[in-house]
């Protein structure tokens, strides 16, 4: 080894370092795949605590015993999730006729223009009857199979909402934890980084809960300006899809497009691609800059990457939990180039 050159050996030296951090992420995922009804809630609960705990924070203040106040914001939630999914409901049902009566006109007019033999909606409809005939006994196990995965959802979210509970009135007893698991000289450093990575995923989770409020307002109310029909529905799922960047507004965005161009015809629909798109420039040129000024910035082939990542990993949840997490890696990454900057710049023999 020592008869190689010096570059070499660095390359080598960092190329181990380099594998063994791979292998420890990879081992670290595996796990947290392995376990994922007991990781994804946690994850969501932390998630949830860095977003509510500001109402939480407000109630301390004002002299509420810490229990009920961890409580009192609990409900709060269940109240806002509860009337949003009312509204998208109602909402669905009141127009969901409608949306499908345009979708299957639509679906009409293309076949019609098409012309192809054996690919009108009747053909379709017979051969998805015996297909349903020859694999019934395929989707009844993947209806038990879906029903099973609701189940679990539901356990997850149950078991998060409880940890966001006992994570908000314990929360004065988290620096004291984390400085009980590690060594008495790491504390410090560890206490930084544990902080400036729960601070960024805190920024993160309020400015996109804003910016989300926004898009959806915007959004919403111009749908209901040009008759579009299930507006409050296509405004939820935008509310919804900003906690996916770039890839959320895409969706919901291609979603109300569609509707409008189903029931309303060509013209609606490129007004409504206006809307999206100004609501889009607004985000990115105005809102992202303004309100999160103060969070961590990630290039947009690093959010992309996660998502992706996160996507291959866990799916849905794993799209949802994939840009906090890289945040919060980012604040600690921030934190050991400033404790290391502080260190180089002082120098050997000068105090830090």
């Amino acid at each position: 080894m020592l008869l190689l050159p010096v570059p070499v050996r660095r390359f080598a030296a960092w190329c181990v370092v380099i594998l063994l951090a791979a292998g420890v992420v990879y081992v670290g995922i595996r796990l947290c795949v392995e376990f994922r009804t007991t990781v994804t809630p946690v994850l969501l609960a932390l998630l949830g605590t860095a977003l509510l705990r500001p109402l939480y924070g407000w109630l301390v203040a004002v002299h509420v015993q810490r229990s009920l106040a961890a409580l009192l914001t609990c409900v709060a939630v269940l109240a806002v999730v509860g009337g949003a999914v009312y509204i998208v409901v109602a909402a669905l049902v009141d127009s969901g006729d409608q949306i499908v009566e345009s979708l299957r006109t639509s679906a009409e007019d293309l076949a019609d223009h098409l012309g192809a033999a054996g690919t009108s909606l009747d053909d379709l409809a017979a051969n998805g009857r015996k297909l349903l005939g020859k694999f019934g006994g395929t989707a009844a196990s993947g209806v038990i199979s879906g029903v099973s995965v609701v189940g679990e959802m539901i356990a997850m979210a149950v078991l998060a909402l409880l940890l966001v509970f006992f994570f908000l009135r314990d929360s004065d007893r988290a620096v004291g934890t984390v400085r009980a698991l590690v060594p008495h000289s790491g504390a410090d450093m560890t206490e930084a980084m544990a902080r400036r990575a729960f601070e960024a995923v805190e920024g993160f989770m309020r400015g996109t809960t804003l910016i989300a409020l926004i898009d959806a307002v915007c959004i919403t109310v111009g749908l209901l300006v040009l008759g579009v029909p299930g507006a409050l529905g296509l405004g939820a799922l935008v509310l919804v899809g900003a906690y996916i960047p770039y890839l959320g507004a895409f969706l919901s965005g291609a979603a109300a497009v569609l509707v409008a161009l189903a029931d309303r015809g060509f013209v609606i629909a490129l007004w409504v691609l206006g809307v999206v798109v100004a609501v889009q420039l607004l985000e990115g040129h105005v809102l992202q800059p303004v309100i999160q000024s103060r969070t961590v910035h990630m290039h947009p082939v690093v959010v992309l990457l996660a998502l992706t990542a996160g996507a291959s990993v866990a799916g849905i949840v794993g799209m949802l939990l994939a840009v906090p997490l890289t945040a919060a890696g980012f604040g600690i990454v921030r934190e050991l180039q400033h404790r290391y900057t502080d260190t180089a710049s002082s120098g050997p023999g000068e105090p830090s």
